[in-house]
This record gives structure tokens, sequence and C-alpha cells, in this order.
């Protein structure tokens, strides 16, 4: 087993301590060995190729691209059930780019134009494309380099001989496994997939921001994190001691003995902590005062529910259907007709034995694209995506419309439209649901007559418009993650803008807070299933506004759940009123702490 820190590294030579500070992004403490991963194309060999080994150097890429598509393949094949949405979604987007003649043959034809080695080829024709990236105005599109970068990163392993650098599993049943940290410079989610079972423990990357791909898969698989800490893969040394504090975005390396000692001691007090929380599984979640609050989940399959029921969901506030469709093109299938998806949601249904199951329509475009889309826009966060797709292919709407209705006959099933923004959009999706219930009804075919149909609330123009959507609509939720991206113009996944992603600031909160208030008012019921659900510090605000009801992905339901059962809504509401009139940033985040305190 190897050593810890104050005893000097495993060559003999004296470790120095240091400490970084980055973006928190997924809760806890981890202790661990650093494992780098370092970028290939550092290592990359450049020569000159004889004219008659030409035809051999190109084919020599070609197979190496043809080997990645097939790992790609494999990696979205296995998959692990409880994979989060993301990394089906990642995987699909890297075997597109691998597909694009910029990358699968522009580097050929440098090969033969050039007579350079296939790895300098490949390196050459990506430099020229991040140097094109990096004059695109448009943020999110010039951060679309890095996902160029990662997937030009596997060709050059599999030309170089090297496959990933992931440890084999720990079979020695007589000794604890070595706890591993990865670093790196950026961790594609393809190649979290290569730790999932090994002894990975958290990771630590130079960029990326509260929102951004690997923060997002980090709070799903529960693992702590910190990233954006700029050169942490180039100071980190290979098996390094480090300790990952999850709550503050900070990485000591080679702690000192008492430091190390005191963040064991840290992390017991929460391992127990952690411990305690399993026995608030069948506590009903209500307030010191008796006010009883909601806690659904957020799944991505149907063998999800499993775990809502195990952390004592009450139904699933968010079903995210576009896992059935992300990704198809790798596998080589067809968008999921309506059997397939009736079975999904069926079996969702029935899973939930009685519970709500709230099934959100398609929601793809922006960094969620359909392979068989032939649509395009310059910024797809703000072109044809969610509701906007579905009503451009009615046809494909109308079959999933008819999946979900035909689910409903099996329990409970409310369905939800992602980013509604107009009246006619409202009116339109509702025309064609009427559509369906009456191929349906013709067919004989049973489903739920009093089916609710709720409204994603997540572009600001639909919280300001609210009226529209309560004479509309059963019921709301509110998608926190793309409000705050469209009220802020800010994209979520950029590391660069990073630090003004903040769900904090002033015109946020009043959006959020208005929604919950004009849709109570109403008589609708409204909830909350974006990232802000399930962070623990914010609880108690979304208590003092109203909130009622909140869907977060399982892990983080219980400990919502304590927050709930040590909150009074008396005390909790007249401060949220004060928090809602300041306008300052700085009031705003010292008061939002205040209420953690009562």
């Amino acid at each position: 087993m190897p050593r810890e820190p104050g005893i000097g590294r495993h060559t003999g030579a004296s470790m120095a301590s240091f400490t970084l500070h980055g973006i928190p992004v997924s809760r806890g403490i981890a202790i661990g060995r650093a494992h780098l991963l370092t970028p290939a194309a550092l290592d990359v060999k450049h020569y000159l190729v004889p004219e008659e080994q030409v035809e051999a150097e190109v084919r020599r890429l070609q197979d190496a691209i043809a080997k990645v598509h097939r790992d790609l393949q494999d990696l979205w094949t296995d998959l692990p059930k409880d994979a989060p949405t993301e990394l089906g979604a990642f995987i699909d987007v890297h075997a597109l780019i691998l597909s694009d003649p910029m990358i699968s043959e522009a580097p050929l034809d440098i090969i033969r134009s050039r007579h350079y080695n296939a790895e300098w080829a490949l390196v050459t024709q990506i430099d020229e494309l991040s140097a094109q990236f990096d004059e695109i105005e448009d943020e999110y599109l010039r951060e679309r380099k890095h996902d160029i970068q990662q997937v030009a990163e596997r060709v050059l392993k599999v030309l170089m001989g090297t496959a990933l650098s992931v440890p084999p599993p720990f079979t020695d049943e007589d000794q604890a496994p070595p706890q591993m940290i990865v670093v790196a410079h950026d961790i594609s989610p393809a190649d979290m997939l290569g730790f999932r079972d090994r002894s990975f423990i958290g990771f630590v990357t130079d960029v990326g921001g509260q929102n951004s791909h690997t923060a997002i898969v980090a709070r799903s698989l529960d693992i702590p994190a910190a990233v954006g800490l700029s050169h942490a893969s180039r100071l980190i040394e290979q098996d390094d001691w480090l300790i990952i504090d999850g709550d503050a975005g900070v990485v000591i390396c080679n702690p000192s003995p008492l430091v190390m000692g005191q963040y064991r001691a840290r992390q017991a007090v929460l391992m127990k902590a952690r411990k305690r929380l399993l026995k608030l599984k069948k506590t009903p979640a209500i307030t010191k005062d008796g006010t009883a609050i909601k806690l659904m989940a957020n799944i991505e399959l149907p063998d999800d529910c499993a775990g809502a029921l195990e952390a004592g969901a009450v139904g699933v506030g968010l079903f995210r259907s576009e896992f059935l469709f992300m990704g198809r093109g790798a596998q080589g299938l067809q968008i999921p007709g309506e059997d397939e998806q009736f079975e999904q949601y069926r079996k969702a249904v029935v899973a939930m034995k009685g519970r709500p199951v709230t099934i959100r329509t398609l929601d793809v475009g922006a960094d969620k694209p359909l392979d068989q889309t032939e649509h395009t826009a310059l910024n797809p966060a703000l072109g044809l995506r969610a509701i906007r797709y579905c009503l451009a292919e009615p046809q494909l709407f109308l079959t999933q419309l008819r999946a979900i209705l035909r689910a409903s006959a099996f329990g409970k099933v409310r369905m939800l439209i992602p980013m509604l923004a107009h009246a006619f959009e409202i009116d339109q999706t509702l025309n064609m649901i009427e559509q369906a219930k009456a191929q349906l009804r013709d067919e004989h075919i049973k489903y739920d007559e009093a089916i609710e149909v709720g409204a994603m609330i997540e572009i600001p123009a639909a919280a300001l418009a609210l009226p529209m959507f309560v004479r509309r609509m059963d019921f709301l939720s509110i998608g926190t993650n793309d409000l705050i991206q469209y009220t802020l113009a800010i994209d979520r996944v950029d590391y660069e803008v990073a630090h003004l992603y903040n769900p904090l600031h002033p015109a946020v909160l009043h959006l959020i807070a208005s929604t919950i208030a004009t849709g109570q008012k109403a008589g609708l019921d409204v909830a909350v299933c974006g990232e802000m659900a399930g962070d623990v510090k914010l609880t108690r605000l979304l208590l003092g506004m109203g909130l009622r009801e909140f869907s977060m992905h399982p892990a983080q339901l219980l400990s919502v759940k304590q927050e709930i059962l040590n909150s009074d809504l008396g005390a909790i509401t007249s401060r949220t009123r004060r928090i809602l009139r300041s306008m300052e940033p700085s009031e705003i985040a010292t008061a939002v702490e205040q209420l953690q305190a009562l």
C-alpha cells in the first residue's frame, strides 16, 4: 500500500506541499494518490514518411480512426444502466466529430501532400482547427474546440499504442484498494467511463466550470471534484498524495501529517453523517411547523426508479425522455418507435408503484443533438431545440405523445413540455396532444383522459409572461439550469465565464420567486427540477419562496430532506422576503448563509 505523506515520495525525494484553488462542483472530501492523464499530443513524434510508405501511413491513420469509432460504439453499448444521460450524449457527439471530414479526411491529405507521419498530420490539423475556433465570436461555439481535441486525443493514443492510462480493477481481497484521484487538463465524459468501476474517488481538472460536462457527471456520480484549477496537471506529479475539498474547491498536494489527519477526521464525520441520512428514507419530508414537502427524483432510465424509491422519492419529477433518442447513431439504430418508447415509459410507471411519473417530452438541441436531424444553428442554445424541434418534426412528436399517453393507462403520468415561450407554441402542443388522444380513441387504446400537461419555465420570457401559461397548463416546473443561463447570457458549460453563473443573482431569484407565487395563486403545482433543487445550501431559500415540490438526482434527496426537517417556515419566510428585496449580491449571499443557521 502507498505510504502517507510526511515520509517521502516512493522515489525517496522530499515532497513539497502546496494548495490549489478552483471551482467547487461536487461536495465531499476525497483523499488518495494522483493519477495523471497526460495529453498524448505532448508526446507526438515528428518525422517525414518516404514516398513509397505514404499510403501505408494513410491506412495507419484510417485504421486508428476506425478503432476509435468501434471503441465509442462499445462505450455506448456498455454504458451502465445508472449512467447519467449526459454521458451517452457526449459519446455520441464525439462519434459525430470523428466522422467529420475535417478530422477523418483532412489529415490524410496532409500525409499525402507533406509526407508527415500520421500523428504529426493529425496534430497539425487539430492545431489549425483550434486556431479557427479561437477566432469565433460566439463563446459556445468557440469552446467546442475542447471536444475536437478530446477526440483527437483518443486517435493519437491508438496511433501511439497507448490506450487510456487506466489501472486494472483491484483484485487483491486481502488489502483495501488504493484510492485514486484523476488529474488532467480536461476529461471527456467518454474517458470518465473507463474509471467508473475502478478505484476512482475524485478528479481534478485545469478547465471546467460549475455546470461543465465534467461537473454535471461528478454530481451525478456523487464524486468529490474541483475544476478550473488552471495548472494543476502540470504542478501535480504522478502518485502525489492529494486531498480534494469538494465543498471549497480546494486541492491540497502532499499535505503534512497534521493536515492529512484533520481531513481524515472530517471525512470520517461526513461518512457518519451519510449513514445517519439513510435512517431518513422512510421519514416524511415535513418542516418543523408541519408543512409537507414533496421530494421527487430526476431519472434518465426506467431502471433509475429503483434508486429513486430507495432514496424515498414520492414520485418522478423529471423523466428525461431524450435518453431514449440520443446516441442511436453510435449504435447504428433508428429513432425509437412508438412501441419501444411506450415499453420504456410503461416500465417506469409500473416500477414507481402508483407514484406519479412526470415525463418530459423530447428536449434535444444545444449540447444534446440528435444524429438524424438536418437542422443546424449558429448558436444551438438559441436555435431549434426542445419544443421548437418537436413542432418542426410533428410526426416524431406525435409518436412520442401517443407512447406517453399509452403508458398513462398503467399509472399516474404527467406530461412536461420543455422550453415553451409563446402562446402559439402552447396551443399547438395542446392541439397535438388532442390529436394523439383522438387517434388512440379511434384505435380503442386505453389512456388517461385526464392526464395533466405542464410547462417547463426555463426562459425569462416564460417567467415574465406567466399568466398565459397558468390559463392553459395544469402545472409548472422551473428548469433553473437554463433559466440562469438565458437570464445571465452565460454558456453554463464555458469555464471562461463560469464565475458569472450565479443562481443567487437578484434577477434569477426574482424570476423563480414570482413564478412560484403566480403559479400557486392560480392553484397550480409548481416544482423546481434544476440543479438548484438538489443544492442543500439553497433549500431553505426555496422553501421561503413558497416552493413545496423539489425534484433532483436521487443521490441528493436525503440531504435535502434533512434540511427540510430542520426548517421552520415561519422564521425562513420573512428572511426570504428581505433577501428578494435586495439587489446587492454580497448581501444576498450573506443572508442565504444566515438562513442555514436558523
